[in-house]
């Protein structure tokens, strides 16, 4: 993409307003995609991106351009112009760049970009099958696969010269089911951080038949009851409700903008004694992991808390430096037209040591969320609101009836507060994650969860 001296000429003519540091994040991204609809090919797109972002930081002020034109002559430009924007003071110098090399969490056995069409199709084809036939009110399927290579180089005028290559691949399935003019669905949407193996290796079909078995249900669910109730989520995707509810108030932008109600309160517990909370993006082929962060930091595995014990924040340089705490490689971005803060990579609950049988039976009327769905938080209040797609009646200590149309509603530092009982089995699931530097993967996750009580949405 670009070569060093180049990189040491964009960096000089950056620094020369006096700026304190100042980086460049060049990006090479290849993407391809395929969707199946009832069995026929829906759509295949295929793409390549490539440009740099140059970010320029004095203290409190922070400047960033990019562009798509890599010629030396434009990206010598962008660099003036940028230096240009805002007056600094002395002009600094760059240290000579040392190549920080690292290990390589992730391995890839076969690019996704070398498989043709035509395997990929009859993937998606006999996972579309699968979902289309488990039941006769299943009108409408479609599965999809994206993959994504993307190819960095940072270098910045602290001397860092680091590059990495990063892939993902994933498939999604949503079902739809259909009955006397009314519609249900199910999604499930798996990925890694790998190859075309993780495709091969998954079973889709069985995942299929599940968003099928989710859409039926639903569909013939009766509706959700409103109230006060205690609620067990269960394990896996059940963990974007800590990343919603409490991951974002964890993260170092909101902390220094003292738009979290998490800010100040480091050593102090904010949790049940169950609830342990780990940020890992050095998890092996996970979908949220990441060899560096996209400043060049390694990713770490991050306690943030421990026992109900808040222990530490997710943090970049940047606003790291803000509250006075290092970086834990949680720095991402969308792309090289984005500049960059900390966000969450693998983020989850850890295990604990009472039973899913001990859980279910210690509710006498409930809510079981088996699946939940989107939703929404605002940091500075904690409030929440969620969705969820697949749920059931616990009565009796049983799981009972299917409801539909339940969301939870509450705020995020009294959930955890309110977290009684832990099961071992915490588990990982995939998805993708809006902010302020675009849409990234993210990983959540938890064990089988039951909350004392939360507020649930539903028919009066």
């Amino acid at each position: 993409m670009i070569d060093k001296k180049t990189a040491e000429q964009i960096l000089a003519a950056s620094l020369k307003a006096g700026a304190d540091f100042t980086e460049i994040f060049a990006e090479r991204r290849k993407n391809t995609s395929m969707s199946v609809l009832n069995g026929k090919t829906r759509s295949v797109n295929s793409g390549i991106d490539m440009g740099l972002g140059l970010r320029v930081i004095n203290g409190e002020k922070v400047i960033y351009a990019f562009t798509n034109d890599l010629s030396p002559e434009s990206l010598l430009r962008l660099a003036e112009d940028t230096a240009a924007a805002v007056t600094f003071g002395e002009k600094s110098h760059i240290k000579d760049f040392s190549e920080k090399k690292h290990e390589n969490r992730s391995k890839i056995l076969t690019l996704p970009f070398g498989v043709s069409k035509s395997i990929i199709f009859d993937r998606l084809k006999s996972v579309n099958d699968a979902a289309k036939t488990y039941s006769s009110l299943i009108t409408e399927v479609t599965t999809s696969l994206s993959a994504v290579e993307q190819e960095i180089l940072i270098f910045n005028s602290e001397g860092l010269f680091t590059e990495d290559k990063r892939v993902r691949t994933r498939i999604t399935v949503n079902s739809t089911a259909t009955d006397k003019g009314e519609k249900q669905t199910g999604y499930f949407g798996p990925g890694a951080s790998a190859g075309f193996e993780f495709v091969e290796n998954y079973d889709y079909e069985g995942l299929a038949r599940k968003a099928s078995e989710t859409a039926v249900k639903m569909l013939l669910a009766g509706p959700a009851p409103s109230g006060n109730f205690p609620v067990v989520t269960d394990n896996g995707f059940g963990g974007v409700l800590f990343h919603e509810a409490c991951g974002h108030g964890l993260e170092a932008i909101a902390i220094a903008k003292n738009s979290s109600v998490f800010a100040g309160k480091l050593g102090q517990k904010i949790a049940s004694e169950k609830v342990t909370a780990i940020d890992d993006g050095t998890i092996p082929n996970s979908w949220g992991s990441l060899n560096i962060d996209d400043e060049g930091t390694e990713t770490t595995k991050n306690i943030l808390i421990e026992n109900g014990i808040l222990k530490n924040y997710m943090c970049d340089n940047f606003y790291g430096k803000k509250i006075g705490l290092p970086s834990t490689g949680a720095c991402r971005r969308e792309s090289y037209k984005l500049i960059p803060v900390p966000r969450m990579t693998n983020t989850y609950i850890a295990g604990g040591n009472d039973s899913r049988e001990d859980i279910i039976s210690s509710v006498d009327y409930g809510i079981y969320c088996k699946n939940m769905g989107g939703g929404s938080v605002n940091t500075a209040t904690a409030e929440f609101n969620f969705a969820v797609n697949e749920a059931y009646i616990i009565r009796n200590g049983k799981i009972a009836e299917p409801i539909r149309g339940a969301t939870l509603i509450g705020r995020g530092n009294e959930i955890i507060r309110d977290i009684e009982m832990v099961s071992p089995d915490a588990k990982l699931a995939c998805g993708m994650c809006g902010a302020s530097s675009g849409s990234i993967p993210i990983t959540v996750g938890q064990p089988m969860i039951k909350v004392s009580k939360m507020t649930v949405g539903g028919k009066a």
